[in-house]
């Protein structure tokens, strides 16, 4: 049994666990996720699975506190990959901890089952169909869906506050968005940890009847799921917008840079790509 550990926030496990299991799939080895097995509990369908366990995460735990069992670090970036991938050949029971595990071409191969496990429970998922529904019931049919994380909170200060970006600079891609489709009518859906934020922030100027802008004001599920529903996504690095665009291959746009002249419609990109590149800044 391979008993995958870590820590952060719910995408970044979601994405180490993925790493982790798709090795296990490509060697026919059973895995855990510990962190899933108590936290972030029901909002995705790999509960009710064997792929979590509450009294395995104690026994895991513990056993590896006690150096019962070994453990398998991924937690530097210069760390030996290979020795490390030895080392979980060698044992039969295994932890495996650490942000920098990678193995992106067994991910991509088995990705399809990542986004099935990690589907959003219909409870959470259910409601925002609904509401997206009722955004767009007088809109016609052909409506194109624009996602825009924006994330406050930590990143005032992760990486010295540069990708904590004001109301400005999202209202000014957005603007330049609906340029790159004129005449099609776009709503905008807001997902952000800013209470602050208010939707009339961002509204373009002359405004115009064929752009729409709403914040849902769903919890973390909610709008991750919200986001995956968009047909476009831009945001700040972020291992959430990247997971919202992961379920669909949502084209999706890393606002690395403030400048809104960076911003085009070939520079959207699909999720494999900018998940390769997800320590790249």
């Amino acid at each position: 049994m391979i008993f995958s550990r870590d820590k952060s926030q719910m995408c970044n496990n979601l994405l180490q666990f993925a790493h982790v299991y798709a090795w296990a799939r490509e060697h026919n080895r059973s895995v855990m996720s510990m962190r899933f097995s108590y936290k972030y509990k029901g909002f995705f369908k790999i509960d009710g699975t064997n792929l979590v366990s509450f009294p395995l995460y104690l026994m895991a735990k513990y056993a590896a506190a006690l150096h019962i069992l070994p453990t398998a670090s991924f937690k530097r970036r210069d760390c030996d990959h290979a020795a490390l991938e030895q080392m979980m050949l060698r044992h039969r029971h295994i932890v495996v901890s650490g942000w920098f595990v990678r193995f992106y071409d067994l991910f991509e191969k088995y990705k399809p089952e990542i986004c099935d496990l990690f589907t959003v429970n219909e409870r959470y998922a259910a409601p925002v169909r609904q509401r997206m529904a009722e955004c767009e019931q007088a809109s016609g049919k052909d409506v194109l869906r624009l996602g825009v994380h924006i994330r406050r909170g930590d990143y005032k200060e992760w990486a010295n506050g540069a990708y904590y970006y004001d109301d400005g600079v999202y209202a000014e891609h957005i603007q330049k968005f609906t340029t790159m489709f004129p005449g099609t009518e776009c709503h905008v859906y807001l997902s952000t940890n800013d209470p602050a934020v208010r939707p009339e922030n961002f509204r373009i100027s002359p405004d115009t009847n064929k752009l729409h802008i709403h914040l849902l004001k769903g919890n973390a599920i909610e709008d991750l799921y919200m986001l995956s529903q968009c047909d476009y996504i831009i945001g700040p690095p972020s291992t959430y917008s990247l997971v919202a665009s992961m379920y669909r291959d949502v084209p999706f746009y890393r606002m690395d840079k403030k400048d809104v002249e960076l911003f085009r419609l070939e520079s959207f990109n699909t999720f494999n790509y900018w998940f390769r590149r997800i320590n790249d800044l």
